[in-house]
């Protein structure tokens, strides 16, 4: 068997573009895979016409192989963008040889440690008092695991940002929502890497004890020793990891004892391939996967066959509740995917991940769309 073809997509999906691949094969046997460079999808599309060109004729059961290749094979090897594309191609390789061998892929790097995966949602509200909602309306559903702030509609007003003023109205709601669910559900809250260490110490510092399980990306991750500085601080547990493009950026925050909860994001990071060596380390270190997934039902098929090849697991990103609509999953373009319901994702035993694409639905093109550039009220630029 040998690649035939790989064909990138950047197509809109929801309320955002979604980057496929899929990977052809001589024997008909074809795999999908995703990227997770979101809002940057035509340079990753670039980059697998690149792979393209020297992957066709290749044997896709080699993939460990064809791994080290794409990420050695140029000067400058890795980078988001290049793990991105990695992270896709991969990814379908993986659909490939799991349908070729007819086992599903959780088989192929361990098999079954759970039946089931459990999963967390997000919400949020404009007021402390829209918050304690959304998190009881999460709770109703079924997740016993979710993420709560204040909504970007009440933070973010024309682009603009400001730190010290989002702590302390997050702080207010966030309290309240413990106050109000009481001890049993898991609470976290995502910073998007917009503080200083010094406002993420004044955050902390706001929560009274056991009020938030996790906290998540609070700072910028290019420098660990800023987080070490952090942790110095605080006994709050972090999940950090999303943005991480290699096993290599994982180094310190593990071997440090920096993140409590790795978010890795297997779109990104370098696919399957990548993300079990990183699952295994962390299981060396007692911290459970607490994974990135904030894109498709290829991602969210991947991701669970991970989880449900790995114990030192906890919970799933999942990105439809109550508490957001994001039209990520939409059973027209993708007929086939895992089974999501509120708190758990059941993984389809067929061959491969167990989803598919209706080529013949990929009809909204790719759409420019930006992240927010937020300001502060001074003019000056912070992060998104």
């Amino acid at each position: 068997m040998h690649i035939t073809d790989i064909k990138p997509f950047p197509v809109w999906v929801g309320t955002r573009n979604q980057m496929l691949v899929k990977v052809e094969t001589n024997e008909g046997i074809y795999g999908w895979g995703e990227s997770g460079l979101s809002s940057r999808e035509l340079g990753v599309k670039g980059i697998v016409e690149h792979y393209r060109e020297w992957l066709i004729g290749k044997n896709p059961m080699n993939r460990a192989a064809l791994w080290q290749e794409m990420y050695r094979s140029q000067y400058f090897e890795g980078g988001r963008t290049l793990t991105a594309a990695i992270s896709a191609i991969d990814i379908a390789l993986y659909d490939i040889v799991g349908k070729k061998i007819g086992v599903p892929v959780y088989d192929l790097i361990g098999g079954k440690h759970r039946n089931w995966v459990p999963t967390f949602a997000s919400g949020g509200g404009n007021s402390s008092d829209e918050m304690v909602d959304s998190a009881k309306k999460m709770i109703s559903e079924g997740f016993k695991c979710f993420r709560i702030g204040r909504s970007y509609e009440a933070e973010l007003k024309e682009d603009i940002y400001e730190p010290r003023e989002s702590i302390a109205d997050s702080a207010e709601g966030i309290i309240k929502v413990r106050e109000a669910v009481g001890n049993r559900p898991v609470i976290g809250t995502d910073y998007h890497h917009r503080l200083s260490v010094a406002e993420a110490a004044s955050f902390c510092q706001m929560m009274p004890s056991h009020t938030l399980d996790f906290l998540e990306e609070p700072i910028r991750d290019e420098t660990p020793e800023a987080y070490e500085a952090l942790r110095k601080m605080t006994p709050m547990p972090f999940a950090i990891g999303e943005e991480f493009a290699s096993k290599w950026q994982f180094l310190p925050y593990i071997e440090k004892g920096l993140t409590n909860y790795a978010r890795v994001d297997i779109c990104n990071i370098g696919g399957i391939t990548e993300a079990m060596k990183v699952a295994g380390w962390a299981e060396a270190h007692y911290i459970d996967l607490m994974p990135h997934n904030p894109l498709g039902p290829i991602c969210v098929a991947a991701t669970s066959h991970m989880a449900m090849a790995t114990p030192n697991f906890s919970w799933l990103e999942i990105r439809e509740s109550s508490g957001e609509s994001t039209g990520f999953y939409s059973k027209e373009v993708f007929p086939v995917q895992p089974e999501i319901i509120p708190g758990k994702v059941t993984v389809l035993n067929q061959p491969g991940l167990g989803v598919d694409v209706d080529e013949a639905s990929l009809t909204e093109p790719f759409q420019f769309a930006e992240s927010p550039h937020l300001k502060r009220k001074d003019g000056s630029h912070t992060n998104w």
